[in-house]
């Protein structure tokens, strides 16, 4: 599958803004689409392991879009600008997820999550989705959170019915680390939170996680526009 311009330029400021590893690429699953919850069920979305704890957030508008963080992002909060034509946030689920465009770098793989809009109206999606690994059912999370990679800032992108807006996702590899630092663990999914969302996305994915606290593999960037998957 070729990689856009955009795409390439994306890595190579990922790159710059954290420390390369030096061990081989190996292992995460590519090309992965699926909104199916861990369990059985082949819904779109599901609620969050933590919906029951989690507070309700409300829908984004146009002047006061979500703030750049989900459940199990980071903490912090973001001011986001205004914009986005009045249209309200996108909801778990009126979207839909595909992991595509594995490209490995220094010991990491470098794939998009492109998240596409399958509601009957636009809608908007700002800042950063909240992304962990993990595995079971029902799904229990494996390590930390992905952190936010700085390459690009937020910005609202908004989605008419059909469009796509995509991050970019970096996945380090376990064996980067000894074993008794990582404690290496199999996993099955890549559970995806929506900006500003508390239902989560599952997707299939393979890979190797770590479930020391003091490895974190993952960093995620911000939603920015277009789909990767076909250039648009």
């Amino acid at each position: 599958m070729a990689i856009s311009a955009s795409f390439g330029v994306r890595v190579a400021g990922a790159l710059a803004a954290g420390a390369a590893v030096a061990a081989a690429v190996a292992g995460c699953s590519s090309g992965s689409s699926s909104t199916s919850v861990p369990p059985v069920s082949p819904a779109s979305s599901a609620s969050s392991p933590a919906a029951s704890s989690a507070p309700a957030s409300a829908s984004a508008s146009a002047s006061t879009p979500a703030a750049a963080l989900s459940p199990h992002a980071v903490t912090g909060t973001t001011t986001s600008p205004a914009g986005g034509g009045g249209a309200a946030g996108c909801a778990t689920k009126d979207l839909r997820a595909t992991v595509v465009n594995a490209e490995g770098a220094a010991g990491s793989v470098y794939q998009n999550i492109d998240f596409t809009n399958t509601g009957p109206a636009s809608c908007t999606l700002y800042g950063y989705p909240g992304v962990s690994l993990g595995a079971g059912t029902p799904f229990t999370q494996i390590g930390t959170a992905a952190t936010r990679s700085t390459a690009a800032p937020p910005a609202v992108v908004t989605l008419a019915p059909g469009q796509t807006g995509n991050a970019l996702l970096r996945v380090t590899q376990a064996q980067n680390y000894p074993p008794a630092t990582c404690s290496p663990k199999t996993t099955t999914y890549l559970q995806i939170y929506p900006p500003g969302q508390t239902a989560a996305i599952y997707l299939a994915f393979k890979s190797t996680g770590c479930t020391s606290k003091a490895v974190n593999l993952l960093s995620i960037g911000v939603v920015q526009a277009g789909a990767t998957s076909s250039g648009q």
